[in-house]
C-alpha cells in the first residue's frame, strides 16, 4: 500500500466520487483536514434502499411517473412507473468498438421525453442526496461537517476507457443540472474526470498490486470488469522517480462485453428455447433470476444449471421445469460467457503486443471479475502464456469509486498513452513529382498567394499510441490567406481524430476502396472524427496587407499553431498566434 501525505489546504474539504455503472453504481468519499492524512471511505447506506444496508453499491435505476418525476421501487411497482436502467449506455461514443447498431437494439430505451443527460443528472442528485444524509448521520457533528463544506465540494466523476471529451461534456452538463456545480468556469473547476482503468489502478496500488509490479517496475494491465463494458488500461512503475508515479504503457481499450451482455446472451437463448412453452411471457423475469442467482454461482459448465423462478406448481418437463426451476445445460451457460471471457483474453495479449514497457501480470477488478467462472477461464488462458493474474480481496467492485478518490488525493499516473490519431485536414504545397500528389490532381487550385496547393490533406499533430507526460504539448504550425480580412473575425479551427488501421495517414479518402457514395460517406464517419472546434474572433489582430504575386490585388495572411495537450484525463485543444511579427517564408500547411 502506498503512504499518503497529510493535506496542506488551508480548510476543510470534502471530495466526493460517483461511480455510476451499467448495472450498479458506488460512492466514496475523503474529509480532507488540513494536517491529517485523508482517508477513503465508502458510503453504505443508502435512502430508499434500506433493505441493503451495510452492500457498497445500489442498482443503477431510476423510475419515473407519468409526468417524468423520479421515484424508489416501492412506488413505481405499485404504481406502474417507467424503469429506466442501463441508461448509462445511451452515452456511449458511437464510433468506439462494439458500440455501433448492434448495442443500440440490445440496450433498454430512455423513458419517453428524457435524455440521457436529464436521467443522469436524476441519478447524480439521487447519489448526491445519499452521501449528504449519510455523512451527516455517520460524523460526529455530521450536520456541522456538511455545512462548513457545501457549495465548495469537489467532484470526480469516472468512465469507460472509450468515453472521450463529447460524453465528458454530457456528464458535465448532467452534474450542473442535478445541481452538484454551478455552470461557470469556478463551478466546472470542481468536477474532474477519470477513466475506469485508472481508477482501477488506483485501487490496485492501494489494494494489492503485485509486489514486482510495486518494486520493479513490472508491466501491469488493469482490466475492470464491469457491468456494461470491459475496461482494458496498462501501467508500470516509475522506478527512477523520487515520488511513486506510474506510466501508462498501452493505449487503453474499451469494449462492451461487460456481465450484461452474459444476459443478454441468456435471454436470445430463452426467447428461443421458450419460444412455444407456456412461461413465454415470464421470460423477463426469469433472466432477472438468472442474473441474481445462477450467473452469479455459475462455475462449472460440466454441471447443470437451475433458474429458480417460480413455484411448486410450476412444472413443465417438456421444457426441463419442475417445482418453478428451470434446467439448462452448463455448456449452454457457458456460451453466454464465452464472447466477455474471449474479449478479455485477446485485449490483455493485444496490450502485452503493443505496450512500451514487457508485460508481466494481469490485475481483475470491478462486479464482473467476482465470477469465478470467468476469472478462472481467463487465468487458464493467460497463465498458460506466462502472466501472474490475480485480483484483490478487498471488494472489487468498490474498485472504481474508491479509485477515483485515490486518483484526486495521489495522482499517481504521470503519463498517458494516445488510443488514437490526432490532427487536423489542411491543404499542402503540390509536389508534381509526388505519386499520391499526381493522383489528386482534381483537388489542386492556386491560392490567393499565387502557390498551387492540394486541398484534403490529413495533417498528424499527435500520433496513436505515443507516451505522452501530463506537461508536454504537441503543436503543429498552420496558416490561412484571404482577401478579406473581415474572414479572421468569425475565425474556427478544428481537431480531427483518425480511427483507421493505416499507420500513417496522408489523405482524407485514404479509406474510400469503393467508388460506392453511401460507402464513403460511412468511411469517413467511421474514420475521421472532429474531436472539437474552436470558435474565436481574430479581427483586432494587426494583420498587414500583402500584394498578390500578380501586383494585382492584395491579401491578409494569419500565422497559427493548433495545441494539443494530452497528459491528462481531458484532451486541451488550443489555438496560438503571435501578433506584431515577421512572418517568414511559406513553410507551413495552409488550413482549409
Amino acid at each position: 500500500m502506498s503512504s499518503r501525505s497529510a493535506f496542506r489546504g488551508p480548510r476543510r474539504k470534502l471530495v466526493l466520487a460517483f461511480d455510476v455503472g451499467t448495472t450498479y453504481s458506488g460512492i466514496s468519499y475523503s474529509v480532507l483536514d488540513p494536517g491529517q492524512v485523508p482517508e477513503i471511505k465508502g458510503i453504505t447506506r443508502f435512502p430508499a434502499h434500506e433493505h441493503i444496508s451495510g452492500a457498497s453499491k445500489i442498482p443503477t435505476i431510476i423510475y419515473y411517473d407519468r409526468n417524468g418525476k423520479e421515484g424508489i421501487y416501492e412506488t413505481a411497482e405499485d404504481e406502474h412507473w417507467v424503469k429506466a436502467e442501463w441508461f448509462k449506455l445511451h452515452l456511449r461514443s458511437k464510433v468506439g468498438p462494439g458500440a455501433g447498431r448492434e448495442v443500440t437494439n440490445d440496450i433498454p430505451s430512455l423513458p419517453l421525453n428524457k435524455t440521457v443527460v436529464e436521467v443522469f443528472a436524476d441519478f447524480l442528485a439521487y447519489l448526491f442526496e445519499c452521501a449528504s444524509s449519510y455523512i451527516q448521520d455517520t460524523h460526529a457533528n455530521g450536520a456541522d461537517l456538511w455545512a462548513s463544506v457545501k457549495g465548495q465540494i469537489d467532484f470526480v466523476l469516472s468512465h469507460p476507457n472509450g468515453w472521450e471529451g463529447t460524453q465528458q461534456s454530457e456528464m458535465r452538463k448532467a452534474a450542473v443540472l442535478a445541481g452538484l456545480i454551478p455552470d461557470t468556469t469556478n463551478g466546472h473547476a470542481r468536477l474532474s474526470f477519470v477513466t475506469e482503468g485508472e481508477a482501477s489502478l488506483h485501487f490496485a496500488i492501494q489494494n494489492g498490486l503485485p509486489a514486482g509490479a510495486m518494486k520493479k517496475g513490472d508491466g501491469v494491465v488493469i482490466v475492470d470488469a464491469g457491468g456494461g463494458t470491459i475496461d482494458v488500461s496498462s501501467y508500470n512503475r516509475n522506478t527512477k522517480a523520487a515520488k511513486e508515479t506510474f506510466e501508462e504503457v498501452a493505449a487503453p481499450q474499451c469494449h462492451f462485453h461487460g456481465s450484461v451482455f452474459v444476459s443478454i446472451h441468456a435471454r436470445l437463448f430463452l426467447d428461443n428455447y421458450l419460444a412455444e412453452s407456456p412461461y413465454a411471457d415470464d421470460i423477463d423475469h426469469i433472466v432477472r433470476c438468472f442474473d441474481k442467482t445462477t450467473k452469479l454461482r455459475f462455475r462449472n459448465p460440466e454441471e447443470a444449471q437451475y433458474i429458480k423462478f417460480g413455484g411448486t406448481r410450476d412444472n413443465d418437463p417438456s421444457y426441463s421445469i419442475r417445482f418453478g426451476q428451470l434446467k439448462l445445460l452448463g455448456s449452454d451457460v457457458a456460451l453466454f460467457f464465452e464472447p466477455s471471457i474471449d474479449c478479455i483474453i485477446k485485449a490483455v495479449q493485444d496490450q502485452r503486443k503493443t505496450a512500451h514497457k514487457a508485460i508481466s501480470h494481469v490485475v481483475l477488478v470491478g462486479g464482473f471479475a467476482a465470477s469465478d467462472y470467468m476469472f478462472n477461464k481467463v487465468h487458464a488462458a493467460l497463465a498458460h502464456a506466462g502472466l501472474n493474474i490475480l485480483r484483490p480481496e478487498n471488494h472489487v467492485n468498490k474498485a472504481v469509486s474508491d479509485g477515483a478518490i485515490s486518483f484526486y488525493l495521489d495522482h499517481f499516473v504521470r503519463s498517458r498513452v494516445s488510443k488514437i490519431t490526432y490532427g487536423n485536414f489542411c491543404h499542402i504545397p503540390y509536389d508534381q513529382n509526388a505519386a499520391d500528389h499526381r493522383e489528386r490532381i482534381s483537388k489542386t487550385f492556386t491560392s490567393v498567394s499565387g502557390n498551387k496547393r492540394i486541398s484534403d490533406s490529413f495533417d498528424v499533430i499527435l500520433p496513436k499510441n505515443t507516451q505522452v507526460s501530463e506537461t508536454k504539448e504537441f503543436k503543429k504550425s498552420y496558416f490561412r490567406e484571404s482577401e478579406s480580412k473581415s474572414e479572421f473575425k468569425g475565425a474556427s479551427f478544428s481537431v480531427w481524430c483518425y480511427r483507421g488501421a493505416v499507420a500513417d495517414p496522408k489523405w482524407k479518402d485514404v479509406d474510400n476502396s469503393k467508388p460506392s457514395f453511401f460507402l464513403v460517406i460511412w468511411v469517413l464517419r467511421e474514420n475521421y472524427t472532429k474531436l472539437c472546434t474552436i470558435e474565436i474572433d481574430l479581427s483586432h489582430l494587426p494583420l498587414t496587407p500583402r500584394s498578390k504575386p500578380t501586383g494585382s490585388g492584395s491579401y491578409y495572411r494569419l500565422d497559427y499553431d493548433i495545441v494539443l495537450q494530452f497528459g491528462l484525463t481531458e484532451l486541451k485543444a488550443q489555438v496560438a498566434w503571435k501578433e506584431h511579427i515577421v512572418y517568414d517564408p511559406d513553410t507551413t500547411n495552409d488550413d482549409p
